[in-house]
């Protein structure tokens, strides 16, 4: 069948799937007229089906294709709404997409880049290193670099359009059929969905993400980067340098090589939480794949990352609800906890802090009863997530991002060394960015960071349109207010640059008798 007839059949092939995998079973068995109407659809009399739901739903998308595949790695990620064993059976869901032809790809580059690749690269190979769904990534030399350069598939816009069009429409049938659709909210997953998948499609964006994410490590020793050679990348093409180094999954290259295992797990946890609450920028696609590690220094093993499509980043106030949530319970002061959630409106202003409280305790206590080099943190966040969805909280996407690359980022660590004490290692980081965020350093960054608004506020915008002309009565009264006003602006903007500078004097002292 060609391209077109593909396309034609498409909305036909969809249903077919659906109805081999018995999702209709699924859906009409949520009401109680489905359940009777399922008895009534012939195609039924003679099925047998004897896979649980929660594969059946996740063989159903492999056999979609790609495009559905991705929507349910993304799904997986959403525990806070799903049943667990659909999100255990989501997470199985692999990428496998065979590479499209690599004559293809060199005409995509040269359409984009508007020179042939000889007159760009000294070498080109048209053999793929790797394929995915959207883009594959084929190696070249730019001068005496070696490169990889990653090519979106050809048509695969046309592709995706077609497939979220097609997940709207089943997404707006859940919602009218199924009364659990009001806590999914599935035209909203696809809408979320629909915003990831298309900036992917831009690879400018990945290079940005790419050149952030270098110049927060620069000269680090944790974390390489790789550098994106702009004059080579466009929205469907992006070169970068090569990366060259042992497979993080590759443990027994890695012993081989004398790494020194567990400072490259302590150095994961350092990394991840350094993105996150240093830098506010975290790389959220952390599975094996994409982490390489240096031959060159095995007793101070540094990281190499490499895929910056799906990158992170929490508000302020995402960022304080992680750090305290975790500092309490670093603690075990669960009431905290709970306050912690009402203070800052997480939770409806009516929840009763200690019914909060008596759910998490319930949650948590037989976990932290265990030695805490076998207590799962993401697993923990997710409870605590799973919780809070109870008392109304709605959890935001960034967050379960954070929590997704958690999973990997622990399930690495303690694949590399099995006694990898995660609560240990962060804890000092999280004290220290918790004693940042409250006293005397906090208040100095916030007056320096609010300062130029506040001298502005006070003393008035000199460029702002004048108003009309009042009478010269009115005249003579506004112009002594706003000589009073200037003089009251004036002293207040004084008084706040003296106490940024007392402030600083203060934070001086401090820091000389530490």
């Amino acid at each position: 069948m060609n391209g077109q007839g593909r396309i034609l059949a498409r909305p036909l092939y969809i249903p077919w799937v659906l109805l081999r995998h018995g999702l209709d079973e699924i859906a009409l068995s949520r009401f109680r007229l489905g359940r009777g109407l399922l008895y009534l659809l012939p195609w039924n009399w003679f099925r047998r089906l004897r896979r649980p739901q929660a594969e059946r739903i996740r063989r159903a998308l492999e056999d979609l294709g790609p495009i559905f595949v991705k929507f349910g790695q993304m799904l997986s990620t959403r525990r806070d709404l799903l049943p667990t064993d659909l999100a255990n059976e989501l997470a199985l869901l692999q990428d496998r997409v065979p590479p499209f032809d690599g004559e293809a790809a060199r005409k995509v580059i040269e359409r984009s880049l508007g020179r042939s690749i000889e007159e760009m690269f000294s070498q080109f190979d048209t053999t793929p290193l790797a394929s995915a769904s959207v883009a594959q990534v084929h190696a070249a030399r730019l001068g005496d670099t070696d490169v990889i350069i990653k090519v979106l598939r050809p048509g695969i816009e046309k592709t995706i359009r077609r497939d979220i069009r097609m997940m709207y429409r089943l997404a707006r049938f859940l919602e009218r059929v199924w009364e659990g659709s009001r806590r999914l909210h599935p035209v909203d997953l696809v809408a979320e969905y629909e915003g990831v998948i298309f900036d992917e499609l831009d690879l400018t964006r990945e290079a940005a993400n790419s050149s952030q994410l270098r110049r927060n490590f620069e000269d680090s020793e944790l974390l390489y980067v790789p550098e994106v050679f702009w004059d080579y990348t466009a929205r469907d093409v992006m070169t970068m340098e090569r990366i060259y180094g042992i497979q993080i999954s590759d443990r027994e290259e890695l012993v081989r090589h004398g790494v020194d295992l567990k400072c490259l797990a302590e150095r994961g946890v350092e990394i991840f939480f350094t993105q996150v609450f240093d830098h506010n920028f975290f790389h959220a696609d952390m599975h094996p794949g994409n982490i390489f590690i240096s031959r060159e220094t095995p007793e101070s093993p540094k990281y190499s990352a490499v895929d910056f499509g799906i990158m992170g980043s929490l508000s302020a106030s995402d960022q304080r609800y992680l750090a305290f949530n975790l500092a309490a319970f670093f603690n075990n002061d669960y009431r905290r906890v709970a306050e912690l959630h009402v203070e800052s409106g997480w939770v409806p202003p009516g929840t009763r802090v200690a019914d909060f409280e008596a759910a998490i305790r319930t949650v948590c206590e037989p976990i932290f009863q265990r030695p805490f080099s076998e207590i799962s943190f993401a697993n923990l966040l997710m409870r605590l997530f799973q919780t809070a969805s109870r008392f109304q909280m709605e959890v935001q996407p960034q967050l379960l991002l954070l929590q997704k690359t958690l999973v990997n980022i622990e399930g690495v660590g303690r694949d590399l060394y099995p006694d990898l004490d995660l609560w240990t290692t962060a804890k000092p980081f999280m004290d220290r960015w918790v004693s940042e965020q409250t006293g005397l350093f906090a208040l100095v960054r916030l007056v320096r960071h609010r300062l130029p608004q506040m001298v502005e506020h006070f003393l008035g915008d000199p460029s702002a349109t004048p108003p009309p002309d009042p009478s010269p009565a009115l005249q003579t009264k506004l112009e002594t207010s706003r000589r009073k006003l200037k003089h009251t602006r004036f002293w207040l903007a004084a008084a706040a640059i003296a106490a940024l500078a007392m402030a600083g004097w203060l934070a001086f002292l401090y820091w000389e008798g530490g």
